[in-house]
């Protein structure tokens, strides 16, 4: 991937560090338990820190991609005095390395938003979730993010945004994409950005 890219999705996720304890109490409302093992999937980590941080789960993942981006979460884990806490793994959008039946809880932003970076896999994400467990893919500001936040970091999200490569996504083909890939019982949830959400 081009290094200016990476940058601008490394910059991304630190700009929304402030976002990332409102998205929290959004997956907490839909995962409604405490335990259980967790992974954010993806370039667009960061809410599993704070996750971390309330105890929302019994240990936690970083199954990241493109590979260079495995070295910017080590630094991001140390920042937060996380390292020995957060366990990262490099993989792709396959989930290659990611072991079946693994998770309880799966995190994926920007899931459907970067094609040109990655595309979701959604047979992959199936393959590692739990029975029992419950995916939350897409991307937005959640249901819980203040206005004063959103308006302090929205322009130059935006910005990064499009410079990655966002685009627009047909809610009605991403609908058929899912109910021909996905086993579980799914809906889209709008409030808050575009999300889908998965239960094994």
């Amino acid at each position: 991937m081009n290094p200016k890219r990476l940058d601008l999705i490394q910059e991304i996720d630190q700009l929304w560090d402030p976002v990332y304890p409102y998205l929290t109490k959004q997956i907490v409302e839909v995962y409604g338990r405490g335990n259980g093992d967790v992974v954010e999937i993806g370039p667009f980590c960061g809410v599993i820190f704070d996750l971390k941080r309330k105890r929302i789960g019994s240990s936690f993942f970083i199954a990241t991609f493109p590979p260079s981006m495995a070295h910017f979460f080590s630094q991001e884990a140390k920042r937060q005095n996380l390292e020995d806490k957060i366990t990262i793994i490099e993989t792709n959008p396959s989930l290659v390395g990611v072991e079946d039946n693994r998770f309880d809880l799966i995190i994926f932003r920007g899931a459907f938003f970067f094609p040109s970076v990655f595309e979701v896999n959604f047979q992959a994400i199936d393959r590692i979730l739990r029975k029992d467990g419950v995916a939350l893919l897409g991307g937005g500001f959640g249901k819980f993010t203040p206005e004063s936040v959103i308006k302090k970091i929205g322009k130059r999200s935006r910005d990064l945004n499009l410079a990655i490569g966002k685009i627009e996504v047909d809610r009605d083909q991403l609908w058929r994409d899912i109910q021909k890939n996905v086993k579980g019982k799914c809906e889209i949830i709008s409030e808050g950005g575009l999300w889908v959400l998965i239960r094994k």
